[in-house]
């Protein structure tokens, strides 16, 4: 079927694509295109490292209308008075002062809740929005080692960092299945994956989205999830999340780890923010029991990106 996008492009889903999703929305299917083809809401995250979130307001209330996004204190969807979108070329953008931030992409750091002194490891961090929220919420105190496999997302991690003035990061290069040790409190594994929760971001995607390509994403976040589990403290906390719909990567990996590890253990997320049940089984697979636990937001839920977050203390 063809559907006319928000900004007139033509988006027609492959016919693999519609058979699996209209499985995972059923009747909600027609509602979760029709809101994947709109624009997507600009939202910023105040950086508290720099400014307070009372005097951003007050540097920006002229000209822009900020909305409270329920789930972060610092984040906020702009609306500017007279239309303008480029809010990344604003000064206060330049300054560091805020992030031009997804609200979904708020919540994995939200859920992980960083705290002074933490060690922590961003797995898979550019380019920057988790990693510069964390710092702001450890005021800069302890250590965040960020880490990305790709010189060039390297570069723009490394540029984010320096503008939000995190001076508690640490960047490394590295393959996110080789990081060994065993000393992070908290990890967070914000993992690569199909992105179609994240549709209004990009059309381009309904057109390269391919159920092999899912297969091998599976397979690598598996392989992910599991190294950072095994370098978790005893005690500590690994956030696991993807800006993907789809169970093979979410609940699928989730549970795969949770089978596996007898320590791990799934731990509730209390939000204020309208949420999906998640999926107890999925085209034959049937998922841990506990897999209820997880927060998964599909697109038409709070107007956002769609997400999923699970959250594993290690026993």
């Amino acid at each position: 079927m063809e559907y006319i996008a928000q900004d007139g492009s033509k988006v027609i889903p492959k016919e693999s694509f519609e058979k699996k999703f209209k499985e995972i929305f059923k009747e909600n299917y027609e509602e979760f295109i029709k809101v994947s083809i709109t624009f997507l809401r600009k939202s910023i995250r105040v950086n508290t490292l720099k400014i307070s979130v009372e005097y951003l307001k007050e540097r920006l209330k002229k000209k822009f209308i900020l909305k409270q996004v329920p789930w972060c204190r610092e984040g906020f969807w702009i609306e500017h008075k007279e239309g303008r979108r480029d809010i990344g070329n604003l000064p206060e953008h330049q300054l560091g002062y805020f992030y031009v931030q997804e609200a979904a992409s708020m919540l994995p750091p939200e859920v992980l809740k960083p705290e002074p002194g933490d060690s922590v490891l961003d797995v898979a961090a550019s380019p920057g929005s988790k990693t510069t929220q964390m710092a702001a919420m450890m005021k800069n105190k302890g250590v965040i080692v960020s880490n990305d496999c790709n010189f060039k997302r390297i570069i723009m991690l490394g540029n984010n960092v320096q503008r939000c003035g995190a001076s508690n990061v640490i960047i490394t290069e590295m393959d996110g299945k080789a990081i060994k040790g065993n000393y992070f409190d908290k990890i967070l594994l914000d993992a690569p994956c199909s992105a179609t929760g994240a549709l209004r971001k990009s059309l381009k995607t309904f057109k390269m989205w391919n159920p092999r390509a899912v297969e091998e994403l599976s397979r690598e976040q598996k392989k992910l999830i599991e190294n950072a589990f095994r370098i978790l403290k005893k005690r500590g906390v690994l956030v696991y999340s993807t800006c993907s719909v789809d169970p093979d990567e979410n609940e699928e990996v989730v549970s795969w780890l949770l089978e596996r590890n007898e320590d791990a253990r799934l731990e509730e997320i209390s939000l204020e923010i309208k949420r999906s049940k998640p999926f107890q089984k999925f085209m034959g697979r049937k998922y841990h029991e506990s897999i209820e636990k997880c927060l998964r937001i599909h697109p038409q839920d709070n107007d956002t990106e769609g997400f999923f977050v699970a959250k594993i203390k290690r026993a």
